[in-house]
């Protein structure tokens, strides 16, 4: 984690302050709930002393209405202290969730390195809810001080060494409860971390579901998941045994605590230094005093798991970006002019690369290590380790990520498409109005994919598009990325699973959708190749050719086999 950065005790803190007035009425209304509680003991002992023993009977029913007074306030603050708190704890894990939303969607990236999906999701979900229940206990733990408090007082009233020992007990019995907490929150970790790992492998293996079996690899599989599994059930025993251990040893803590305060008050009786009454209010506030102690218990296992997934939450707010921030701005009028000057990135070495504004280039390389990190630097994922990119003379580096992917977009191969209707797709959350995106439509031939689906371009596709065949998610992904009308765009693959028909068509119509805009092809498909102006030939991770695609064909025997092979 960098220096400076958020840590697990500043999620905390700050999710704590974001809620803190909600907190403070809560516990107000349980403090005030737990002190009436605390006074029912004492009301009866009163009744016992006052009206039983001496045969009162309106002694009694006026003290009986206190009691009943009593209940009505006592379940009236425990209902609506009970809900603010709950809301505080949903608010705080809402915002968590919105946070690292805004941390793993930033431009600048980072957040996801080393991370699978599912185990950010399960961050997310998981460890944001376990940050808010720990919110939730802080008001808990003041109801519990609280009544802990007023016990203590009362039982001064009452008899002040049975007040004393309360009041000298409690603090090295909550020392203890948090010293046993520690391997609580450190086997929770562990257990959190483990259990986003195993969601992340089962989100992986259920994404490549139907490459597994084509492959014949589900056993392979399977037994991928079972140990990764396996080491997260051990984790969770792990903390489940520890959760036992700790609430185990912290009841019997108390359950020693609570008898002897029982057991001090019949002595006191017997000697005649307490009435009958105040026996039972002693009693009584010894047997209501078990209630904030289990209390205690609850928020010290749940405040020591939260801090566990605060840590987890920290670790992905506090991620380094992969590329910084930069202050230069694109021009009002972006031409699309990219070159690329000795860029050395990953299986790139050195490649310089010109193009010009409004040209149709491909890029062929059999490695599809080069492939992939010529994308990365174009879409400034990455920043090169050694030369530059320049778009309209402004080297890319000096441009915010956001700004710069506002001018060039970048099409990846294996781009997905969301649970939403094929029309939303296409418009990627833009107002564009239907009838501005049929050219789109039409170019990617994703126009004929809505014809066959029942209710055309608003049928609601599957999730990542899996009710569309592989051909009909790349028509569709390439529609949405023609409708962008991005300065330069560039597309990595975008028919290798469409039959050369539509591929054919779509070639044609691409290069008339994009006429005067740059476009940059990095694909080794015939049809497409055919249509561009230039082609360039990366191996070794450099550039080695470059000519147009029949001029290639007749003279490089390296760029046949890599196109018509």
């Amino acid at each position: 984690m960098p220096t400076g950065g958020p840590t697990g005790g500043h999620v905390l803190r700050g999710a704590i302050r974001d809620q803190r007035r909600r907190l403070v009425a809560a516990s107000l209304l349980g403090m005030t709930h737990q002190g009436c509680e605390a006074l029912v003991p004492v009301v009866i002992g009163v009744i016992i002393d006052e009206a039983v023993a001496t045969g009162s009977s309106d002694t009694l029913v006026r003290w009986l209405l206190v009691l009943g007074a009593l209940f009505l306030v006592l379940s009236t603050c425990y209902r609506n202290g009970a809900r603010i708190t709950e809301g505080a704890g949903e608010k705080a894990a809402h915002r968590l969730r919105i946070q690292l939303g805004a941390r793993v969607l930033d431009p600048r990236g980072g957040a996801d390195a080393d991370r699978l999906p599912g185990a950010l999701t399960s961050i997310a979900t998981n460890d944001a809810k376990r940050v808010g229940a720990a919110v939730t206990v802080i008001a808990y733990g003041m109801w519990a001080l609280a009544a802990l408090t007023i016990s203590a007082i009362l039982l001064l009233r009452i008899s002040v060494p049975l007040g004393l020992l309360v009041l000298l007990g409690i603090p090295p019995l909550l020392w203890l409860g948090h010293r046993i907490s520690r391997p609580l929150e450190q086997r929770s970790e562990t257990e959190q971390e483990r259990a986003a790992h195993a969601s992340g492998v089962a989100a992986d293996l259920v994404a490549g579901l139907r490459v597994l079996k084509g492959m014949g690899a589900e056993s392979a599989a399977v037994s991928r998941y079972r140990v990764t599994s396996q080491d997260s059930l051990a984790a969770a025993l792990r903390a489940a045994r520890s959760r036992a251990g700790h609430e185990g040893a912290v009841l019997a803590l108390t359950g020693v605590f609570i008898a002897a305060i029982g057991l001090a008050g019949a002595y006191l009786a017997m000697d005649g230094s307490i009435s009958i009454g105040e026996l039972v209010a002693a009693v009584g506030l010894a047997q209501f005093l078990l209630g904030p102690f289990q209390l205690l218990i609850y928020v010290n296992a749940e405040f020591a798991q939260g801090r566990a997934s605060a840590k987890r939450i920290a670790e992905v707010l506090a991620a380094p970006s992969a590329v910084p921030e930069g202050s230069a701005a694109t021009p009002d009028e972006v031409t699309g002019h990219v070159r690329l000057r000795g860029v050395t990135l990953g299986a790139l070495r050195g490649v310089d690369l010109d193009l010009a504004p409004g040209t149709l280039t491909g890029v062929v390389t059999k490695d599809p290590a080069a492939a992939h990190d010529l994308l990365l630097a174009l879409a400034r994922e990455t920043d090169p380790a050694e030369g530059s990119i320049e778009l309209d003379g402004v080297p890319l580096t000096e441009l915010d990520p956001a700004e710069a992917r506002r001018a060039i977009l970048v099409a990846a191969h294996d781009a997905d498409l969301f649970e939403t209707s094929l029309l939303e797709n296409v418009r990627a959350g833009a107002d564009t109005d239907p009838a501005g995106l049929e050219p789109a439509l039409r170019a990617s031939a994703a126009d004929d994919v809505a014809r066959l689906l029942p209710d055309g371009v608003d049928t609601v596709l599957a999730e990542r598009g899996r009710s569309l065949s592989g051909g009909q998610r790349q028509r569709v992904a390439l529609a949405r990325a023609l409708a962008a009308d991005r300065p330069v765009l560039v597309l990595h693959d975008p028919t290798t699973a469409v039959d050369t028909v539509t591929e054919s068509r779509i070639a044609a119509r691409l290069r008339e959708i994009r006429r005067d805009r740059t476009t940059l092809l990095v694909t080794t498909s015939p049809a497409l190749l055919a249509v561009t102006d230039r082609v360039v030939v990366l191996d070794d991770g450099a550039v080695t050719a470059h000519g147009s695609h029949a001029d290639l064909v007749a003279a490089d025997e390296g760029y046949r086999a890599a196109v018509l092979a």
